[in-house]
């Protein structure tokens, strides 16, 4: 008998031996603070509008644990979630879809907007299941390039400073302004978004956050998140205004400075987006610098609003891990991962 539950304590070793392919950081971190964070069994009972952490539901048939999905949410008004995590035996679509419909059915019906989903590029076979089985609709692509040499400390420290919680009006609209226009209903954020969480320690990640300031009016123009799961990897994203002039060398070396501040050894990305009305530019930037790109991960969405416009397809399309920043595809022993 198939049936999908919410994930147990008990199914831990199971659950270890179904994500073993995973290097050992990212794995302890999805186990002990995702899969079996302890208040979990509280987190399960509480309004979508109130959830913080990622919920986990596993497949079962006759006992034996068949796949898991992690789902996560976000602090949208509109009440966002994002599938993180996708795991399923090899040749297994019908599993990978029986949890997506579950994810889906289960989050609408506690009133989420929108359900988004990443995918890799090296995929097909799961990008047509979310699409043709699923409702989702292909709408952009995000890339994450490795940051593959030492950026000098060309920076000036009175052009950046610490993000307050005052800067979240601005840097919602910086983000919402620089959205193409056909993908506001689906991606537009709310200040409460960028706010610093009330318990940092309860997240399941790590968020910094720096305003990038005019040199001369000190008018903020910009801003640098950096954010982490594992404490090893960290992936900046940029936010910025079109009209403005903008070092991206002195952005780099200004998040670098913060990280080692933090973690001497590490592994640097930066993340662009296509739906940014500067992802063009800024990917361009990253190929004349020689950055290696490690990931393309193409947005899906199943929404209750719809784009007007079609975006321009491109080739394969494939499920993205937002914990794992390796592009590595799994072993024969585990079929998938997202």
């Amino acid at each position: 008998m198939r049936k999908i539950r919410k994930l147990y304590f008990f199914d831990k070793k199971n659950s270890e031996e179904m994500i073993s392919f995973l290097n050992n950081s990212v794995s302890d971190n999805y186990i002990n603070h995702i899969m079996f964070h302890p208040l979990n069994p509280l987190h399960h009972i509480i309004p979508l509008a109130f959830k913080f952490l990622p919920e986990t539901f596993v497949l079962t048939e006759n006992k034996t644990l068949k796949g898991l999905i992690t789902v996560a949410p976000t602090k949208s008004k509109q009440r966002r979630v994002e599938i993180q995590k996708l795991f399923f035996e090899e040749n297994s679509l019908d599993t990978a879809g029986e949890l997506i419909q579950y994810a889906v059915s289960r989050y609408k019906a506690m009133g989420a907007f929108s359900i988004l989903v990443k995918v890799d590029d090296y995929l097909p076979e799961l990008l047509s299941l979310f699409v043709s089985k699923c409702g989702f609709s292909q709408i952009s692509y995000e890339k994450l390039w490795r940051i593959n040499k030492e950026i000098d400390n060309s920076f000036d420290k009175k052009n950046f400073r610490h993000f307050r919680n005052s800067d979240t009006g601005f840097v919602a609209s910086l983000y919402n302004d620089s959205l193409l226009p056909h993908f506001r209903p689906l991606l537009s954020k709310g200040k409460e978004e960028f706010k610093e969480p009330l318990f940092q320690g309860l997240t399941y990640f790590s968020e910094y956050k720096y305003i990038i300031e005019d040199s001369q009016s000190k008018a903020p123009t910009g801003c640098i998140i950096i954010r982490t799961y594992d404490n090893e990897n960290y992936v900046i994203d940029i936010l910025k205004n079109d009209w403005t002039n903008f070092d991206l060398n002195s952005a780099i070396s200004y998040a670098t400075y913060q990280i080692k501040k933090r973690k001497k050894r590490f592994g640097l990305f930066i993340r662009t987006k296509r739906y940014l009305t500067f992802g063009k530019s800024l990917e361009a930037q990253m190929l004349s610098e020689g950055f290696d790109c490690v990931q393309n991960q193409i947005v899906l969405t199943n929404s209750s609003a719809k784009v007007l416009k079609e975006n321009s397809k491109t080739g394969k399309f494939t499920v993205l891990s937002d914990f794992c920043p390796s592009r590595a595809i799994p072993t024969q022993k585990i079929c998938n991962k997202l």
